[in-house]
């Protein structure tokens, strides 16, 4: 076949056809094909409602056996790609894995995991009807595509699935504050997107491809003709709007307490941290000159996000609402990272995007626990959880320490190491920010332990205590968080490997070409 069609054409198919593609690279599209395929499959058995959390949590089990497996082999290898219809970039789609993607997509499924056995406490039957464990599945599948895709459009596609899902997600169970909520996060979200397409059309105008190591080639044979500074600033406002970066924050407080706990849990620990990936793949990898110039934006962006995080979480009554603020803190955190450039400020940056997916997701958790159990998730009317909870008291002091970046806990690492690296490349706003914002933080979580757990309570605790599934996946968050304090090596070793990929794609470039360029 493929002879007739290369007499008939006059094509040379081995510059457009792939070989037939290794058994390893196979794995960069399970962690996407096992969620999609399961998700289809609950949906079609719609009415067998006792089914879907056992093979919810049992095709996530799976996922990460097979994550597990992709980031040791492309940690030894390095990155390795699949060719979907077996056709060469930049003429079809391909899955390029390097480890800057394969971790964040593991610490993914991971916290997905930790939701699907909360919500195994937190949502009952009733509401599961509505579809939560599909949903659930339809969401980590647009997240470790968005991860693990080595297309600019295919990005924009699973960007695209992840919004979907946490569409369902957001309105499960259809109350008054979750409609408000999904139409705040809807029209921001769609905005965003819309800037994502518009600023993927203008690249492919440019370039006539979509694939990121062909843009990167041919950016860097640019002599300066082409428009890519304007190209770069799309970029940076479509996924500042993502992540929640300031000025562009306001829709996620107001709409990230509305849903079930698991799911803002999901939305919290993945969906903004996907926007700061993008940016640092498109930024750094893809474009890396135009990054370095908008470097001095990106600097304040970020010390205005986490002053205004840090502020926010401070002044919120609510703990669901204050846990909104407390993401956005995070975020210009890692934003800072990318504002100091370099291995050491990316390196930073990504460590602190492992922690924070895994300590901030863990704190939803434990704060839906704490409603839970005391029916309320007013600081005003909570009291005297430490002596009715001692076991919640520890689960939570630790994450909210966690996230404000004290020792022994896994925030102190890459904010340590952000600081430094700031320093010696003279950003030293950015470091005097990172401390500021910390200490701001550390304030706000003892304003919660003071108030909700060390205060008397006013009166008797109104709920029995929460599922075990709910505390156990709190929990879970909260023992990796100490364990990566403890023993920061591994995901330090991790985040140096991922950001001497971005820094330095050859590797990444010559995996995903497979030699279709000269």
């Amino acid at each position: 076949m493929q002879t007739l069609l290369a007499a008939a054409t006059g094509i040379d198919l081995a510059k457009v056809y792939a070989p037939d593609a290794a058994p390893e690279a196979w794995l960069t599209i399970l962690p996407v094909a096992l969620p999609l395929a399961a998700g289809a499959v609950l949906a079609a058995i719609r009415r067998r409602i006792d089914w879907h959390a056992p093979i919810a949590l049992a095709t996530l089990s799976l996922m990460i056996l097979a994550e597990i497996a992709l980031l040791a082999h492309v940690a030894v290898n390095g990155p390795v790609t699949l060719a979907l219809g077996r056709w060469l970039p930049p003429f079809g789609i391909a899955f390029t894995v390097d480890v800057g993607g394969a971790a964040l997509a593991l610490v993914a499924g991971v916290v997905t995991l930790a939701a699907g056995v909360f919500a195994l406490a937190e949502i009952d039957l009733n509401h599961r009807r509505y579809g939560f464990y599909p949903f659930l599945l339809f969401l980590i599948a647009g997240v470790s595509g968005a991860f693990l895709t080595g297309d600019v459009f295919n990005l924009y596609v699973w960007f695209e699935v992840l919004l979907i899902s946490s569409f369902g997600l957001l309105v499960l169970g259809g109350e008054k504050e979750q409609i408000d909520g999904a139409l705040k996060y809807g029209l921001l979200n769609l905005v965003g997107t819309t800037l994502f397409l518009i600023a993927t059309g203008y690249l492919y105008a440019i370039f006539g491809t979509l694939n990121m190591a062909d843009i990167a080639v041919k950016v860097s044979e640019d002599q300066g003709d082409l428009p890519l500074g304007t190209l770069a600033a799309l970029y940076l406002t479509a996924f500042g709007m993502k992540a929640a970066a300031f000025p562009l924050n306001a829709w996620l407080p107001a709409s990230y307490h509305t849903p079930r706990m698991a799911a803002a849990a999901l939305f919290a620990g993945l969906l903004t941290k996907v926007g700061v990936y993008a940016l640092i793949r498109v930024l750094v990898m893809l474009m890396p000159a135009e990054g370095a110039a908008l470097s001095p934006v990106i600097g304040a962006v970020a010390a205005l996000t986490m002053l205004v995080g840090a502020i926010g979480a401070i002044g919120s009554d609510d703990l669901k609402r204050a846990l909104g603020h407390w993401v956005i803190a995070g975020i210009g955190v890692a934003l800072a990272g990318l504002a100091i450039g370099g291995e050491a400020g990316l390196s930073g940056a990504y460590f602190y995007l492992i922690h924070s997916m895994l300590a901030m997701s863990g704190l939803y958790f434990a704060v839906g626990v704490i409603a839970a159990r005391a029916g309320t998730s007013s600081l005003t009317r909570l009291g005297g959880l430490y002596a009715a909870a001692p076991g919640l008291t520890v689960i939570t002091g630790l994450l909210l320490l966690a996230l404000a970046g004290l020792p022994p806990l896994s925030g102190f690492w890459p904010k340590a190491m952000l600081i430094k690296a700031a320093i010696a490349s003279d950003h030293d706003g950015l470091a005097a920010a990172i401390l500021v914002s910390g200490f701001l933080m550390t304030f706000a979580a003892g304003r919660v332990i003071l108030l909700a757990f060390w205060r008397p309570a006013a009166a008797a605790l109104p709920a029995p205590p929460a599922g075990r599934a709910m505390i156990a996946a709190a929990a879970a968050m909260a023992g990796i968080s100490l364990a990566i304090g403890l023993w920061p090596a591994p995901a330090a070793g991790i985040a140096d490997l991922a950001a001497r990929g971005f820094v330095d794609p050859a590797a990444y470039i010559g995996s995903a070409l497979m030699g279709s360029r000269p």
